[in-house]
């Protein structure tokens, strides 16, 4: 009878989630989501990762990763075409997306609610449940029907990250330039680290 469940509450049942959702699409920048996967590996935040083919096949073009070796960085991993598995849904909770690197292909079907696969399955949910989805956009330069996308997207919540170099963290190596890029990322979604230099941090500028 309504009003009279008793049921008692574990601790379980009102624990925040831990879970980040990842999407790794086929724009050129797969380091970019190779090495936040390694940076989350040992913290507490399970990894929901969905890789797609054209991604696969720019891991072996740009990296010197194998594929399973990047499998092995996640908690769990999914076909990318299982719109049924459980980031599918709004209640599977998590603390939001970062589909890194966007190719224009996933931001296009984002934009216009397009849900053909689970990558952009997943991030719709993201969106209609008012988590955060960071977009890593990787293209350049924009012709007029991109800068349409990127404003729908935003329109519908996404937050645009184009994975821009912060020059004034002086980078030595592309490794710096890489955690710098994944750290400002993590930072936007609420996970802090010191992979990035804030501004004003070094004493050379004083």
């Amino acid at each position: 009878m309504i009003g009279k469940y008793d049921r008692k509450i574990a601790d379980n049942d009102i624990a925040q989630p831990s879970r980040l959702v990842v999407g790794v699409s086929g724009a050129s920048g797969v380091i970019l989501g190779i090495r936040m996967l390694q940076i989350l590996q040992p913290l507490d935040i399970e990894t929901h990762v969905v890789i797609s083919p054209a991604a696969k096949q720019a891991i072996k073009q740009e990296t010197e990763w194998r594929y399973d070796d990047v499998l092995a960085l996640c908690s769990c991993v999914y076909n990318h075409q299982d719109v049924g598995s459980a980031i599918a849904s709004g209640s599977f909770a998590t603390c939001g997306m970062i589909v890194v690197p966007c190719s224009i292909k996933t931001l296009s079907a984002v934009a216009n609610s397009f849900s053909a696969d689970l990558m952009s399955r997943a991030a719709d949910v993201t969106l209609k449940e008012g988590r955060k989805l960071v977009l890593v956009v990787r293209e350049a330069p924009y012709h007029p029907g991109h800068i349409r996308l990127l404003q729908q997207a935003s329109d519908a919540g996404a937050i645009l990250f184009p994975p821009v170099p912060a020059f004034y963290a002086r980078p030595e190596s592309v490794d710096e330039i890489i955690d710098n890029i994944v750290g400002r990322i993590l930072m936007r979604i609420g996970i802090e680290n010191n992979l990035y230099m804030k501004w004003k941090e070094s004493p050379d500028w004083e």
